[in-house]
């Protein structure tokens, strides 16, 4: 029996099915190694000794790692299968180093969609780990953890900030700089001219046209109310008609940030969401009785398709569409923040259409695929040909513009028929040089101009690519971070920066300026990649680093002010130092200013919910409460000098309440004694009547 190790459970049973009866195939559940909490600053790298790291099992992942050993030592052979990335080489390097595997002769699979064709070539062609790429993540670990570490301790104790990151605070950066243009912003004022001309009884609107892009904002009131006086003839004259032909070519394939982008736009899809659904779409969907993964690996920043996949495609687009919408790949450009470690994100096999396979997915799986399975066709099709109108019209010296668009030939456009966006086009109207047309509709518009708008989460995925911030692994736990940290939150999609976040971006850029510098993250994450490809020691790169940056820590953990806490505008009663304002994991509290030394704190008093009815014991209002477990009831507002709730109150012998036949004023409840249950008197202790609670009470 042969062992096979990949990362996640769904990935088991349709590897197994593909391989056969003689291997047995187990998952990790992703990383079973991390570092160590120990050693000096509790980093779990010894500095001194060429930064070597410590690493232990996690503590959720023990049984895990106990049942791999077991079933390694049983295994004629071991073959690590982990995701093709710079994680996945590493969770194959630990799982080789737990298990006591040999690193430069074990097995390792490398393959980028869960298909049978793939896994065999896999097979046919293992490879042994490559250490490179795990010293690149490695290195990549430590680095996080070293700044994530230092930086997390000191803000959490200058200015109660729960964490900092090489990445996560660059990021917060972009969205901090961003909320400050929005601030600085000042509002212009111009005027538009909204006008509208009849052709063929139907309006149309035409722009202004002032000859000069930049001066089509009218500026003042006065101007435009001359424009106006221009155009009391209330018709405009064509004055020119030019036809022109112009392409549009598709758009390249999805790489995680543009499939992130575009499931946002269109299908208000999170970036975390984007990355669950698309994960559930590669690792496999039953399809009619076999389980097969619909996509290829959606961790990659390259648009390039394989030569394999570009023929079957070539081939279905001739069979279902002609010849004649045959495109070309679009050419990949690789730039110095590119990696290009795995081809764009494409469908698995053309022959399941997104309608073939809708039956076996969630509604957002299949809007997703449909989106990946379009783009990835349609990008190896025709451009879209389309025939431009484009007239000049004319009053009194005041110049506007018409645009008509035909579509001459639909090229890539006909994958989408399918999807409400496909819009058909009417043909061109026959409109000559000369012609008069009425205006319908004219008026001025008093207008300002906008401040930028805030970061989605598409939008600022697509920013941290541009800039070479992280790597599509690692944009969307980025952003749940940050909101997780609520150094942002989200309304509606859009993402804004809280005070907090502000706060921490403002201490971060004033004291360690590279750290949220967008440039410095992209250079170390090609650093990283410098190590993956081995080109650079991940020594050196370590050393580089950490040598200027705990000398600058060290300084700066001397000087940096210690955020004001707010005061309450009362004495603590144990000690009579200022009570004030503090941040704890459940949220905000109030303390002693005085901690450590006085521990104080005051207990939180909840404004009472009154439900609008009376006691029936003592005629108080009742009241919403929470119990110790976090349930709500409702109780006597006059507690505990009436210990009456109606979570109490029970029906005995058929009546919704006795009175008890002492006191006469309280109710009879049950209660829970030494012995189980009886009745007892809600006036308890001045009125101590019990009694049993019969068979006909119990049911």
């Amino acid at each position: 029996m042969k062992l096979v190790i990949v990362e996640s459970p769904t990935k088991c049973e349709t590897i197994k099915r593909y391989l056969g009866e003689d291997y047995l195939v187990k998952a990790s559940y992703g990383h079973i190694r991390d570092l160590v909490t120990k050693g000096k600053g509790g980093l779990g790298i010894d500095i001194d000794n060429n930064f070597t790291p410590t690493y232990e099992i996690n503590k959720d992942k023990r049984k895990v790692a106990y049942e791999l050993q077991g079933l390694a030592k049983s295994a004629d052979e071991v073959i690590l299968a982990t995701d093709p990335d710079r994680e996945g080489e590493a969770i194959a390097w630990h799982l080789a180093t737990v298990l006591g595997l040999d690193i430069s002769k074990n097995k390792r699979l490398e393959f980028h969609e869960i298909t049978r064709d793939s896994i065999n070539q896999a097979m046919a062609h293992p490879r042994t780990i490559d250490m490179d790429l795990v010293y690149s993540q490695e290195t990549r670990r430590m680095l996080d953890r070293i700044i994530g570490f230092k930086l997390s301790s000191l803000l959490n104790k200058k200015i109660h900030s729960k964490s900092a990151g090489r990445v996560q605070s660059a990021t917060l950066k972009l969205a901090y700089d961003r909320e400050k243009e929005i601030a600085e912003f000042v509002p212009e004022e111009y005027y538009k001219i909204n006008c509208k001309v009849l052709i063929d009884k139907k309006e149309y609107d035409v722009s202004y046209d002032s000859g000069n892009k930049d001066e089509n904002k009218i500026s003042s009131l006065e101007d435009a109310n001359k424009i106006l006086d221009l155009l009391k003839s209330k018709e405009l004259t064509i004055t020119s008609a030019s036809k022109s032909i112009k392409v549009i070519e598709s758009k390249p394939p999805f790489t995680t940030s543009t499939l992130q982008q575009e499931a946002f736009n269109r299908l208000k899809f999170k970036t975390d969401k984007t990355q669950k659904v698309a994960q559930s779409l590669y690792e496999g969907i039953n399809v009619n009785g076999e389980h097969v993964g619909l996509i290829t690996y959606m961790r990659t920043d390259s648009i390039r398709l394989s030569p394999t996949y570009i023929a079957r495609a070539k081939a279905f687009i001739e069979e279902k569409y002609g010849k004649e919408y045959l495109g070309s790949p679009k050419q990949f450009k690789a730039t110095g923040l590119t990696q290009d470690a795995h081809e764009a994100i494409r469908p698995t096999s053309n022959h399941r259409t997104p309608e073939s396979v809708r039956q076996y997915l969630t509604s957002d799986q299949f809007n997703l695929y449909r989106l990946i399975y379009n783009k990835a066709l349609s990008s190896l099709m025709k451009g879209k040909k389309v025939e431009v109108l484009t007239l000049g019209l004319e009053s009194n010296g005041v110049k506007f513009k018409l645009e008509f668009n035909h579509t001459l030939f639909g090229g890539y456009e006909i994958v989408y028929k399918d999807e409400e966006e496909y819009v058909e086009y009417k043909k061109l109207p026959n409109l000559e040089v000369g012609t008069v047309l009425p205006i319908s509709f004219l008026e001025v518009e008093q207008k300002f101009t906008t401040p930028p708008s805030r970061f989605s989460e598409a939008k600022i995925v697509k920013l941290m690519e541009e800039v070479g911030i992280g790597r599509p692994s690692t944009y969307a736990s980025t952003l749940s971070i940050l909101k997780k940290r609520k150094y942002v939150v989200e309304e509606k999609g859009i993402l804004q920066v809280t005070d907090q976040g502000m706060k921490t971006v403002h201490v971060l850029d004033k004291y360690f300026p590279d750290i949220v510098n967008a440039k410095y993250t992209a250079l170390m994450e090609k650093d990283l990649d410098k190590i993956s490809e081995g080109k650079e020691s991940s020594t050196d790169v370590l050393t580089n680093f950490y040598n200027p940056f705990i000398d600058h820590y060290n300084k700066v953990s001397q000087v940096m002010y210690k955020d004001e806490q707010v005061q309450v505008g009362r004495n603590c009663p144990k000690c009579g130092s200022p009570l004030v304002y503090k941040e704890g994991k459940n949220g905000q509290f109030i303390g002693c200013s005085n901690y450590p030394s006085c521990k104080y704190v005051e207990k939180q008093k909840k404004e009472l919910v009154y439900t609008g009815e009376m006691c029936p014991v003592c005629g108080k209002p009742l009241v919403e409460r929470t119990d110790a477990k976090g349930k709500t009831f409702v109780a006597c507002s006059g507690y505990p000098s009436c210990t009456y709730t109606v979570k109490e109150a029970r029906k005995v012998e058929g009546q919704k309440e006795i009175k008890c036949p002492d006191c006469e004023t309280g109710m009879l409840v049950r209660k829970l004694g030494k012995y189980g249950y009886f009745l007892g008197c809600t006036n308890y202790p001045e009125c101590k009547h019990m009694e049993k609670i019969n068979k006909r009470a119990r049911k």
